[in-house]
């Protein structure tokens, strides 16, 4: 019978490559890739892995022929033929990448079939034999089609897949036997029925409409109204090819958009629609029409920024509306419809949201055109579009130019080596549509205009142009390009637009101008008021003071000149494109602050000391005041200050003024700032510019008390003593001997004053967040339930938060209610809510449930946490978890049995404590069930009712302990155990022991514990006739009671319910004290405690789960989760693979000891052996890939927000007999609302991960492409988007064409969903962004989280969803939130202290830090990806990041800063969380933090951080400057003080004036030093700065805990791993800015900790740690030795102990925290190793890994494109090492104390020689050492002789000694340094001399003799194996103190 076909299955059929393992692994799942073994019969062909040119015409016969080869050998040999055949016409020459081989092993196989399928066939002709299986799969479908089974969907769909193919086959087959008519007369449409339409969420196609997702209202009403098309001009010609009609087809004919593409819009705009709808019309008889408010909505939202960019040009909006209301739905429609398509086509044009308004502008004119007739102007012919009228048109000939333009420019960056102002990145050619310049590139575009040109005439005749990366699709188009190549020569380079990012730290002046000229301004302020010495405030108004203080306006003219200079020269590469305006405003800003430069300094001179006074009437307080011109001149310079003062406390005028586009207003705004398209109406509310500006008001009230009490007015007095003091005698040779007033030693004692005055904000800026945020989180409820203490005393209140947070309210009356957290209350569920409790039960079950599946608790702990389900919660009982009432009947009964006195006494005793009374109720109750079921007799039954009647009539009088002896109690306590044992196990052998338990038990009652128990046995006999029986009959009740085999039901009928309530009830009795440490597992206890915290704090109403906005997630590296080569899921072999002699499973069951215990009770084994292996294999693979930073972890969590919606939909859906069922039953057996509970997830939520390499990947048969199958297989909601590369055959010539694709699992193979053509490699810029912004367009719905691919989530947080998406409902201040912040929990640092170290400091920064910048700071921005986007603001706003090369290295960041700068708003909510993987080994962390010093390095350059900082106002400005790169500037000044300092010391040490002044006034120099140095001790400590760590601490776990914790960190040395932190971040901040150099640098994300090799340690530390080290151990060594003779070492030790501690550490802190550093084993090998690698040649291909040489070269690429000024600052910096030698010489016993120059010139001598030396040695080995060795060690000998006698002449004729030795050492060797620095500046003029390679031996030198010194006392402490055994303890405390058996880890010892 057809209707019992039997569908092709993944256990018999298969379509994966060949047993021969081609794809180098072994299938891991039953999947149809897997080889399916058949007896005689040769495996399927490998379907997957196939030439990209041939996957997408061939793969669907290849796939077919597996699915049925088992069945219909034959027809699958004729399918395999038919793709043999396509490829071979394709490609005829083999030209495509691997076509040939395939070709080759697809005949194989077809020759190898021929013979034995000929043999096996059913018909005598193949048409018959086609036909005959293609009835039998329509017949199939023809009989099912219409079933909405979700079992049934699945074979459907391949029955569909089969029948279409086979249609396919048998068509071209006919034709081939000279057939012309169809197959069969009833099949002419059979290729349009029974196609498997492929589709992503909503079935479109016919066959999809019983599907139970195109049967909601809501969505019938989107899909009708988009396929209204009544009206539309032109649609009879387009019907002719598409019958079927709608709006999105329409606009496809018109304008030439891609098939693709419009279903995938057509599928968004539905969605969108649905969801606007839904929540528009909430009941379901409004819902037939779709409502014109959810289209105004819509309309609203995606249009507010084409529209406010019209007026902000002052162009007439292209979207016109009809009046009549039935078209104007129509025409919205068309127009949404119009903009959804031109972005989901646009592909890098998505990163320029003004260049699609423009797109949009013209295209949308020409449809308004369109539909009311227009007729064009010039032809007299009806308008059509520009662009269309053939396939592919908008994609060649609108969005390929300008494509082009962004890749031509993107080359010339030169992979970020170029200068930014040499290209346009994505910003300048998105603001060259800021101006209506634009409008002249016309429409159709020009192509000759300037905006197309991306070189200028130099270059262009300099150099040939570069390569088009992708050429035109069409000979039309070519053609084109040939007329504008010939025609390019006359056009000309635009540039920059509107801002050029030079490298400077004069940008950081630029963008905060104000906070530099405030803080100067400050500091000359209170120097004056210090050196009149005022006692009081008051004194400032006095006259001559007021003057004086008022001098700071002289200089606040000179920095806006200063500032006004820089605006020229910055914006000079941007003049052509910039504004007359604009140029004009830069020439006057100049002009005018150059003549208040000239007028004010003028007025003060004149008329200083010259004032005119008033007198004031007597007792004033002002007395007598005084002015002068010069204030005169002063109150009108300060005039537009005191207008933006006035703005700045009325926010909302200065909001209209900047975004008002009247004349008047644009005047008024026209001075102060520029006008340009972002950057208007940033102001905050009244009150949030109140909160922030009181902050910083009270934070520089501290800061400057501070500074002037402690840093300023201490140096005052000392300084004016020292300049009286005068110095003529010198112990060098003085180079300015007449500058007066010893201003060298001024310089050296306040410069690290002043920037210790510069960066110590930063410090009280952690004093207050600390503060601030503590409060805050207080007030938040944060950390009120942080123990299993306080879980268990607020447990019972849980239900009623849930309740009130996350339940939707009955009614809609409160709808929009929001509730304060400070009149947040929970009672009691309410009687009209009866089964509010239940849903608790039900989700927090489910939350037990998932606790389980990631093997977190045990069965046991599982049993002991989950809630009863029952019909007795909708009466409000509620049977809490065992572990709430563990111990409490024991310890009920224990008073029970001592207790005296009256029953009520007794109750009172017991009711007082809620869990114990029911604890003793509950086992009560449980007991008399149980025996209900169990007893089955009728005397045993009435016997059991006539007890049970005594103890409750007894209980109900209150004469209990009259008439019971309580103290058998426990007895019987006793006896229940045993029955409820033997009850559980069910064994029927033991039926006699329960009725020999049960006797007890009732002889236990009746004899020991009533105390007239004969009574009842009395009664109950008399009844049966037994009054005559004997008194001894009671004492011996067995022969009597259960006599009968057929009395108690035994074992107990299987019902899951009764089996729960009989478990629950043995617990309750046997569980004792250890239950009150349930769940033992610390990250169960974790979550279980912030889920319960999160419960009290201020959550929005949880709407009903179809009202809340839809939304769409990304996990892994993608849209939002990008995925690049991450490691998906841990295979077998990497599992088993060792490193370091252990392997990753080994690793983690040693660090998750109790998961891997659990996990095996789960898998029901009790080890993972050899036998068994092979069996738990994917098992294993998901339990250690769930355990590391992997995709499928990151998956499983995303798709708990899937889970958890289905649930909720339940819940909101369900009847209570559903409820009381339970949602797992449901799932099962009820279809129906299973398929409604999928319809509404799919159409709330969807996955999408955008794999960028899938396609690569699967080509080539990389097994991470069977693993991202595997999880679209397990989870079928899950997509991938993914880019292809392509080549396709024109004129027998490959060409690589780019798609993005969007696929899905279907019978457990990748299914293409939708395909669109890209215009070229999407990879322009930044990696990442890139690959977020292909895959964006197949996200739907209004809001987008961002989930990078290290994330994970929770089952209980998922609930959650629905309560933040309501955050975009409530206003944050002026504006809704744009972006919601989430706090993430750092999940890797729970063993080794580093990771530890890390986890904090980010728990800190993604908890008190962003809950600051968010309120009362509002600065945050973006920086975890957990964030949520309001998406169509965002799609509509060049997307959730920014990718210009290099720029935007910091990508996620931009984001943040774009929406800020587009009137958005970013809000911060704690009350969810989401798991965040962190580096943990040393190396990984440095990389880290270098790519993120690298990325605010390059925000510092960039115009979004410039306009922030200057259109903030001041207090903002202020909050982002000390929260972004203000933080890494100051840890630059803060390292730069300390060189400041100690150059500083050195100059007054050496030169002498610091002992001459010592010896004039001692006690004045001393305190003024040791103030400038206890400034600098307390700065390097850092101690402020680790207060807010310490507080979040604090707020969550408890202020002990926190102390605890920071008095462990700093024994484990937290202060080292943060001072060497602190070295990485101003290093690589400072060199990207001077030089550039900034990348991402990947750190592996891997779990396991291992020893890194001294040589990789070497070679990442060098240049950032390693030099800075030795140099300032030298100034110290230096500084000692000289200050010795006049200075106490106390005092020194004081001064210096902080540096000595930050140089040690820079030099050894690598080694210290480098797992088994210090075995003696692995330093042998990093021995034998560094010296390989030091002596290795580098050259072409060698890795720096490999060479010193290659790595050395490496390190300088940062130089080798460095600009001329960078290189000059870099040569001036190397300076500083001429110092030693210049001081040190003069202090050698040799030179005589002879002050005279010649001294130092003879040094040079000296070291000419010494280099001469070395270069003859280097001569020698070149010349001698291969052939000549024993001359070359002649010459050496002589060499050293000829040394060694020099020095010997010279100790006996010039007096030279030791100590001169090792001062010239001391002097000698940083000149060297110094030598080969100022080398490497000029390498490009000495590179082709012999000059360089001496460099190159001289650097080697140094190299090799660091890594000496650096590994010598590494070695020596290697030989103390105590040493070794320290620093394990140290790096792993955590792990010890959880009893992990890390040392063998560390060791090696296992490899299993």
């Amino acid at each position: 019978m057809s209707s019992e076909i039997v569908l092709a299955d993944e256990g018999t059929s298969s379509s994966s490559s060949s047993s021969n393992n081609r794809r180098g692994y072994i299938s891991r799942n039953p999947t149809p890739s897997t080889r399916a073994i058949t007896s005689g019969r040769p495996e399927p062909f490998d379907s997957e892995k196939l030439p990209v040119t041939l996957v997408s015409e061939i793969q669907r016969f290849l796939r077919v022929a597996n699915f049925i080869e088992v069945e219909e050998p034959r027809v699958a040999y004729l399918c395999r033929f038919h793709a043999f055949e396509v490829a071979h016409n394709l490609d005829r020459n083999s030209n495509g990448r691997g076509v040939r081989q395939f070709k080759t092993s697809l005949l194989q196989r077809l020759e190898q079939d021929e013979e034995v399928n000929i043999k096996g066939r059913k018909e005598e002709s193949v048409i018959r034999e086609l036909r005959r299986v293609y009835h039998k799969y329509k017949e199939y479908i023809i009989i099912y089609g219409g079933e909405n089974n979700l079992k049934n969907r699945e074979k459907l769909t391949k029955a569909r897949t089969i029948a279409s193919v086979l249609f396919e086959v048998l068509t071209t087959v006919c034709k081939a036997a000279g057939l012309q008519a169809p197959p069969d007369r009833d099949d002419n449409n059979a290729k349009s029925v029974f196609v498997p339409y492929n589709y992503n969420i909503l079935p479109l196609e016919q066959g999809g409409v019983h599907q139970a997702i195109m049967q909601l209202p809501e969505i019938k009403a989107a899909v009708d109204a988009v396929r209204n098309v009544r009206g539309l001009p032109f649609l009879a010609d387009f019907q002719k090819s598409a019958p079927y009609m709608d709006m999105f087809d329409w606009l496809q004919f018109c304008f030439g958009f891609q098939k693709g593409n419009v279903a995938n819009q057509k599928e968004h705009l539905i969605l969108l629609l649905a969801n606007a709808h839904i929540r528009q019309s909430p009941k379901l008889q409004n819902m037939s029409k779709l409502s014109d408010a959810a289209v105004n909505e819509l309309m609203k939202n995606f249009f507010k920024n084409y529209t406010n960019w019209c007026k902000f040009l002052g162009n007439k909006s292209s979207i016109r509306l009809p009046y009549l209301k039935q078209e104007s739905q129509q025409y919205k429609l068309l127009y949404l419809g119009l903009y959804l398509l031109i972005w989901g086509e646009a592909a890098n044009l998505r990163f320029m949201p003004e260049c699609l308004c423009y797109v949009f502008h013209h295209m949308a004119y020409e449809m308004h055109g369109m539909l009311i007739g227009a007729v064009s102007m010039t032809t007299g012919e009806r308008v059509l579009p520009a662009y269309g009228g053939e396939s592919e048109a908008f994609l060649n000939y609108v969005v390929t130019p300008i494509y082009k333009v962004i890749c031509q420019e993107a080359m010339k960056n030169k992979n970020g080596t170029a200068n930014h102002s040499s290209w346009r990145n994505y910003d300048d050619l998105n603001e060259y549509f800021w101006s209506s310049d634009c409008f002249e590139i016309g429409w159709p575009m020009n192509l000759d205009h300037n905006f197309f040109c991306a070189h200028d005439s130099k270059m262009r005749n300099a150099q040939k142009p570069l390569k088009i990366i992708q050429e035109r699709g069409t000979e039309q188009n070519e053609n084109q390009d040939e007329v504008a190549t010939h025609e390019k020569n006359e056009q000309k380079w635009l540039g920059k637009t509107n801002f050029v990012e030079i490298r400077s730290y004069w940008q950081i002046f630029r963008s905060f101008d104000r906070l530099w000229s405030f803080s100067i301004l400050s500091l000359q302020a209170m120097i004056i008021m210090a050196s009149h010495n005022l006692e009081s405030p008051l004194q400032v108004f006095d006259a001559v003071i007021l003057e004086d203080v008022m001098s700071i306006f002289v200089t606040s003219a000179l920095l806006k000149l200063v500032q006004a200079v820089l605006d020229i020269v910055f914006a000079w590469k941007a003049r052509f494109t910039m504004a007359s305006s604009q140029i004009l405003k830069y020439v006057l800003k100049v002009a005018v602050t150059l003549i208040w430069t000239i007028v004010l300094p003028v007025y003060y001179a004149d008329s200083r000391r010259k004032y005119t006074c008033y007198s004031t009437e007597y007792g004033s307080w002002l007395g007598e005041w005084c002015y002068s011109p010069y204030m005169v001149a002063v109150a009108l310079y300060l005039m537009t200050n005191a207008i933006d003062t006035i703005l700045f406390f009325v926010p909302a005028v200065g909001r209209y003024i900047e975004t008002s586009n009247f004349r008047m207003c644009a005047i008024l705004s026209w001075w102060t700032q520029p006008r340009l398209y972002v950057g208007r109406g940033m102001q905050e509310s009244q009150v949030s510019l109140f909160k922030y500006t009181l902050f910083w008001m009270l934070l520089l009230l501290s800061k400057f008390s501070f500074s002037y009490n402690f840093e300023i007015k201490p140096l005052i007095a000392p300084t004016r003593q020292i300049m009286r003091i005068g110095v003529k005698n010198y112990d060098w040779h003085e180079l300015f001997p007449k500058v007066q007033s010893n201003a060298g030693a001024i310089t050296a004692i306040w410069a690290p004053i002043i920037l210790v005055y510069f960066m110590d904000i930063q410090i009280w800026y952690s004093v207050f967040c600390s503060i601030f945020g503590g409060l805050y989180g207080i007030l938040h409820h944060l950390g009120e339930i942080r123990t299993l203490g306080m879980l268990r005393s607020r447990f019972q209140s849980l239900p009623s938060a849930f309740n009130a947070c996350l339940v939707p309210p009955p009614s809609h009356n409160d709808k929009g209610k929001i509730r304060h957290f400070f009149k947040r209350q929970f009672h009691k569920v309410p009687a009209n809510e009866k089964n509010s409790t239940i849903k608790f039960v039900l989700v927090w079950n489910q939350i037990i449930n998932s606790f389980r599946e990631e093997d977190l608790i045990s069965n046991r702990e599982m049993d002991l946490m989950k809630i009863p389900l029952s019909s007795e919660l909708f009466s409000g009982v509620v049977h809490w978890p065992v572990f709430l009432l563990a111990n409490k009947l024991s310890t009920a009964l224990s008073i029970a049995n001592d207790f005296v006195g009256k029953d009520k006494k007794l109750y009172r005793k017991i009711r007082k404590d809620n869990d114990m009374y029911c604890a003793v109720k509950e086992c009560y109750e449980s007991l008399k069930y149980i025996l209900e079921i169990l007893v089955v007799g009728d005397l045993e039954r009435r016997f059991i009712s006539a007890i049970i009647e005594e103890i409750e009539e007894n209980i109900q009088s209150s004469r209990l302990l009259e008439n019971f002896k309580i103290s058998e109690v426990s007895a019987l306590q006793t006896k229940c155990i045993e029955l409820v044992e033997m009850l559980v196990e069910g064994n029927e052998n033991q039926h006699a022991e329960v009725v020999e338990v049960l006797q007890d038990i009732f002889e236990l009652v009746t004899t020991d514990m009533m105390f007239d128990g004969s009574r009842i046995l009395d009664s109950l006999f008399s009844e049966q006739g037994l009054e005559g029986v004997q008194t001894g009959f009671f004492r011996k009740p067995k022969p009597f009671l259960f006599a009968s085999k057929h009395s108690i039901h035994f074992p107990l009928p299987d019902s899951g319910h009764l089996n729960e309530q009989v478990k629950r009830f043995h617990l309750l009795l046997t569980v004792k004290d250890t239950a009150m440490d349930i769940p033992s597992n610390l990250e169960a206890r974790r979550r279980i405690s912030f889920f319960a915290t999160s419960l009290f704090m201020d959550i929005p109403i949880a709407p009903k789960v179809r009202n809340m906005l839809s939304f769409r997630l990304s996990s892994v590296y993608s849209v939002l989760t990008p995925h690049f080569m991450e490691e998906v899921k841990f295979s077998a072999e990497v599992l088993r693979s060792c490193q370091e002699e252990v392997s990753i499973s080994y690793y983690m069951q040693m660090i998750y000891p109790d998961e891997w215990k659990n996990f095996l009770e789960r898998m029901k084994i009790e080890t993972v052996d050899e036998q068994n292996v092979e069996i738990y294999k994917e098992d294993l693979r998901n339990w250690a890939s769930f355990r590391g930073q992997t995709l499928s972890r990151t998956v499983r969590g995303m798709m708990y927000y899937r889970k958890a919606l289905k649930l909720q939909a339940f819940l909101d859906m369900a009847e209570d007999e559903d409820i009381l069922r339970g949602y797992d039953a449901i799932e099962r057996g009820n279809d129906l609302l299973s398929a409604q509970l999928d319809a509404i997830a799919d159409m709330k939520f969807t996955y999408v991960i955008s794999c960028q390499m899938f396609g690569s990947q699967k080509s080539c048969g990389d097994p991470q492409a069977e693993d991202i199958r595997d999880l679209m297989t397990r989870y079928p909601s899950l997509r991938v988007a993914y880019v292809e590369e392509k080549e396709e055959i024109r004129t027998d010539k490959p060409k690589k064409v780019y798609s993005s694709i969007l696929a899905k699992a279907v019978n457990s193979l990748d299914q293409e969903i939708y395909r669109i053509k890209l215009p070229g490699p999407p990879n322009i810029g930044e990696g990442k962004p890139e690959n977020q912004n292909h895959a964006i367009i197949f996200t739907r719905g209004e809001a987008l989280q961002a989930i990078d691919m290290n994330q994970d989530n929770y089952m209980e947080e998922a609930f959650k969803m629905r309560n933040l998406l309501q955050e975009f409902i409530r206003h944050q201040g002026t504006r809704p939130p744009t972006i919601l912040g989430l706090r993430e929990h750092i999940f890797t640092g729970s063993v080794s202290s580093l990771a530890w170290f890390m986890s904090y400091q980010e728990t800190s920064f993604v908890t008190i830090g962003q809950r600051l910048l968010a309120n009362p700071l509002r600065v945050r921005f973006h920086y975890g990806h957990p964030d949520l986007f309001d998406r169509v603001f965002h799609i509509t706003r060049g997307g959730i990041s920014k990718a210009s090369k290099t720029i935007n290295l910091s990508e996620d960041v931009f984001a943040g800063f774009n929406s800020t700068l587009r009137k958005g708003c970013v809000t911060y909510h704690e009350y969810m969380q989401v798991g965040k993987g962190r580096d943990v080994s040393l190396n990984q962390i440095s990389k880290f933090e270098a790519k993120v010093a690298n990325g605010n390095s390059e925000q510092t350059l960039s115009r979004d951080m410039y306009r922030l900082g200057r259109r903030f106002d001041f207090f903002r400005m202020l909050s982002c400057y000390f929260t972004t790169i203000g933080f890494y500037f100051n840890s630059l000044i803060s390292i730069v003080g300390i060189y400041v300092f100690l150059y500083g010391q050195l100059y007054l040490v050496l030169s002498g004036l610091e002992k001459a002044l010592l010896l004039e006034a001692r006690m004045h120099n001393i305190q003024s030093l040791e103030t400038a140095l206890a400034s600098q001790s307390f700065i390097q400590l850092g101690l402020l700065t680790g207060l807010p760590m310490v507080m979040e601490i604090g707020l969550e776990r408890g202020a002990l805990t926190a102390v605890k914790d920071f008095v462990l960190m700093q024994l484990q040395l937290a202060a080292v791993f943060f001072t060497f932190a602190l070295g990485t971040k101003a290093h690589y901040y400072g060199q990207a800015i001077l030089h550039g150099g900034a990348k991402y640098r990947p750190t592996g994300r891997k779990v396991v900790v291992f020893h890194a090799s001294f040589t990789e340690n070497y070679r990442l530390y060098s240049r950032s740690h390693f030099v800075k080290g030795f140099e300032l151990l030298l100034l110290l060594i230096v500084y000692n030795l000289f200050r010795r003779s006049y200075q106490n070492s106390m005092a020194y030790v004081l001064i210096t102990y902080a540096i000595w501690f930050m140089s040690l550490t820079w030099l050894f802190a690598p080694f210290l925290f480098n797992p088994a550093g210090f075995d003696w084993g692995k330093i042998v090998d990093d021995w034998k190793d560094w010296n390989k690698w030091i002596k290795q040649q580098g050259g072409i291909g060698i890795q720096q890994d490999k060479s010193w040489q290659s790595w050395w070269n490496d390190e300088q690429a940062h130089l080798r494109h460095s600009g001329l000024v960078s290189r000059l600052i870099e040569i001036l910096l190397s300076m500083r090492f001429f110092i030693y030698q210049y001081g040190l010489v003069y202090h050698l016993d040799i030179s005589g104390k002879n002050k005279n120059f010649i001294v130092y010139v003879l040094s040079w001598v000296v070291i000419v020689a010494v280099f001469l030396l070395l270069k003859a040695v280097n001569i020698g080995r070149q010349l001698l050492s291969a052939n000549y060795h024993f001359a070359f060690r002649i010459f050496k000998a002589f060499l050293f002789l000829g040394v060694l006698s020099t020095i010997i002449i010279l100790s006996i004729l010039c007096k030279l000694s030791l100590k001169d030795l090792i001062v010239c050492c001391l002097a000698f060797l940083p000149t060297g340094w110094g030598l080969i620095l100022v080398a490497q500046a000029v390498r490009p003029k000495i590179e082709s001399t012999g000059l360089w390679d001496f460099t190159q031996v001289i650097a080697q030198a140094y190299d090799y003799g660091m890594g000496v010194v650096l590994f010598a006392p590494i070695a020596s402490l290697a030989w103390l194996p105590i040493v070794s055994a320290f620093q394990t303890r140290l790096l792993f405390n955590e792990a010890f103190s959880r009893s992990l058996q890390i040392q063998l880890v560390i060791e090696g010892k296992k490899n299993t």
